[in-house]
């Protein structure tokens, strides 16, 4: 096994958190090195930019929010996961640049060829080998992230901007978006509805079907 990035993706609540965690396990569990961050964070500078970025008191424009969270995703790659997958470890995130695409392109209206210009700059050309895009109805997840209690900035944004982010993931997962989209690499959707441990069984079948190499380190069949 060499290194592997995956990204998983989705809506506030969709869950991604959990089969994070619930993958990282497995692959662990296997015999693999696997390491995990989610964005924005994961370093000292990264910290910092997300309590920014997710205080409901700190208001600020589209572009400077979008730029926080490009800095953040630089320093991660740089302190972080580039030296993870240069050793073979399996590397984990929770977002990557398809969240910017989704909320500051299409939720805060920046333009999308200005802010994937930026983000060539934030990567140095990165690309996940596989984005699992767990998929819920914006509503239903909002309705979750509320029930966990407070708020951050970015929740708060606004049901108009929540139904554009989740259309905009919508089109990600076309494979004509991806066709013309080749810096997002494989992006498979996977239904994030019911019970978690459903949804990582389609978590585990999207792996077996996309990454067969790592499939057989977890004992999988595609």
């Amino acid at each position: 096994m060499t290194g592997r990035l995956l990204v998983f993706e989705g809506v506030e609540g969709a869950g991604k958190s959990t089969q994070v965690a619930a993958l990282a396990a497995r692959i662990a569990g296997a015999g693999l090195a696997c390491r995990t961050w989610r964005e924005p964070g994961g370093t000292p500078a990264g910290d910092a930019i997300r309590a920014m970025l997710l205080d409901p008191a700190v208001a600020m424009d589209a572009r400077t929010e979008a730029l926080l969270f490009m800095a953040s995703r630089a320093e991660l790659l740089a302190r972080e996961v580039r030296p993870a997958l240069a050793v073979g470890d399996v590397v984990i995130l929770d977002r990557f640049f398809l969240s910017t695409y989704a909320y500051q392109a299409a939720g805060r209206g920046l333009p999308q060829d200005e802010v994937a210009a930026a983000n060539r700059v934030a990567t140095g050309g990165l690309v996940p080998d596989l984005t699992l895009l767990v998929a819920v109805p914006s509503p239903v997840g909002l309705a979750r992230v509320r029930a966990r209690g407070a708020s951050d900035r970015i929740e708060r944004s606004g049901d108009d901007f929540h139904e554009r982010v989740e259309a905009a993931f919508a089109t990600f997962a076309s494979a004509t978006w991806q066709r013309a989209h080749p810096e997002a690499g494989p992006i498979e959707v996977v239904d994030g509805g019911g019970a978690a441990h459903d949804v990582e069984s389609r978590v585990n079948a999207a792996v077996a079907r996309r990454l067969p190499d790592l499939a057989a380190w977890l004992g999988e069949v595609a």
